[in-house]
């Protein structure tokens, strides 16, 4: 293969194994069998597998590879230079020359790992003409002005400080009922239903009767007599009052001189019908909810914030509600109120949002979207797509002069708009690579392994 190795992941994996493996049988076994130390091929995938003559790993079906000569063992600081494919990270040679898809092979230095480098990765050189090639681009580490997005579902509900029952303090019968279907509008001050009450009946007998006496002992001349007349009047008017009959029924009472058989219920507020209990000729009792009326001027929405995102709400903040079937259309609002307690199933907290509703848009139980913006400030920030994140670290590969690239540890913070805030790690002016990073990644990589394996 003209000098040529092609490694792989799992190969540079073997190559470390068989090395330690052998190190260690070195001082605890006997020397290798001179037919085996003179064997002139070995399998690169598994060393144990040698011959006398070509032929293919029977392990792994690799073609067995010529046997160099033995030179001393380097020091652990001594370097050699070694050439590698540019498009195909493995392809790697001990002499320049060009690579199988006709590319010239870029030199690099193996030997120990740079000090400062995340654990597996070491720093790399990358000529401009391979940079092009790469289609390597970077990014300045600056100062931006960040603000945090919080986005989640919404369920409107209505308002409940907006809900109004419709009770009655008397017993009865409902003869006439007005408003005959939930979901009804109705205007604050229309009739709603008329009812026949004893009660109210006899009451009106008796505010009349009252009303006649305080009219003929008005002009009497002993001393008691006409304030006890006023006493009465206004105990028998209080007692209409008290169950709720209006001023202007009263009044009405008081023109006509007769006692009305039926009273007329009427809506304390404007709204729409919620919850009807009640038909015709329904007997009803005192404290009996007749009809729920619900506001919808102003409606709530109950949104689930995530864990991740409580220390960015409070109280008070503007949100934007918007619904996914109606684009360009949006509700502006504010949060008014925050659960102290977290839902043990979906490890969320219900935020409820206040949402002005003048054109009645937003109807109970539909489902829409919110967002709010944090300002986080100015905070020292690097493009997404510069840092490099696996299970355990993340980091970003730095120019640290034209041409070398050094991968360092980064402690990022929080996302912005497809900039990450930089806590520790780089610092304003650093340079970083934002696209190709994947190779510069892979030849990280793989020169730390070889650097591994010549320390040894």
């Amino acid at each position: 293969m003209n000098g040529k190795l092609f490694l792989t992941a799992g190969g540079v994996l073997a190559v470390l194994a068989a090395v330690l493996l052998l190190a260690a049988c070195s001082e605890t076994q006997a020397p290798l069998a001179p037919q085996a130390a003179q064997a002139k091929y070995y399998c690169p995938m598994h060393p144990q597998v040698t011959s006398d003559k070509p032929g293919d790993c029977p392990i792994c079906g690799m073609h067995l590879v010529a046997r160099k000569a033995e030179a001393a063992a380097p020091s652990p600081s001594a370097k050699r230079t070694l050439y590698r494919s540019t498009m195909n990270p493995n392809e790697v040679s001990d002499h320049p020359g060009k690579d199988s898809m006709g590319m010239d092979m870029v030199p690099f230095e193996s030997g120990p790992s740079t000090l400062g480098s995340p654990p597996g990765l070491a720093p790399v050189s990358i000529g401009e003409d391979v940079q092009r090639k790469m289609n390597l681009s970077t990014s300045e580490v600056e100062a931006r002005h960040l603000t945090r997005d919080v986005r989640t579902s919404a369920r409107i509900t209505p308002d409940e400080t907006r809900l109004h029952h419709v009770t009655t303090k008397i017993d009865g019968w409902i003869e006439e009922l007005h408003v005959s279907a939930t979901g009804q509008l109705v205007r604050r001050g229309q009739p709603l239903m008329t009812i026949y009450s004893p009660e109210v009946l006899a009451t009106q007998q008796e505010y009349l009767s009252a009303l006649a006496a305080h009219k003929r002992l008005a002009g009497s001349s002993v001393p008691g007599v006409a304030q006890g007349g006023d006493e009465l009047l206004r105990a028998a008017r209080r007692r209409l009052e008290l169950w709720d009959i209006s001023e202007d029924q009263i009044r009405n009472l008081e023109a006509s001189g007769r006692a009305q058989r039926t009273v007329t219920l009427y809506a304390p507020m404007s709204g729409y019908v919620a919850e009807k209990n009640v038909a015709m000729g329904h007997k009803i009792m005192p404290g009996e909810i007749l009809l729920t009326i619900s506001d919808l001027s102003v409606v709530w929405a109950e949104a689930d914030i995530y864990e991740s995102d409580l220390r960015f709400i409070k109280v008070g903040m503007p949100v934007t509600l918007t619904l996914p079937y109606w684009p360009g259309k949006a509700f502006p609002g504010r949060i008014s109120f925050l659960n102290p307690f977290l839902d043990p199933q979906t490890r969320t907290l219900k935020a409820r949002l206040e949402v002005p509703n003048p054109d009645l848009l937003l109807k109970p139980e539909m489902y829409g979207d919110m967002t709010l913006s944090y300002d986080l400030g100015e905070r020292l920030a690097v493009p997404e797509s510069a840092l490099m994140r696996t299970g355990q670290k993340t980091y970003a590969f730095v120019q640290t002069a034209p041409g070398e690239w050094t991968p360092r540890e980064v402690t990022a913070g929080d996302r912005s708009g497809g900039y990450y805030e930089v806590l520790s790690g780089l610092k304003a002016g650093d340079r970083v690579v934002t696209s190709a990073n994947f190779l510069v990644d892979s030849e990280s990589s793989l020169k730390a392994a070889l650097q591994a394996v010549a320390g040894k």
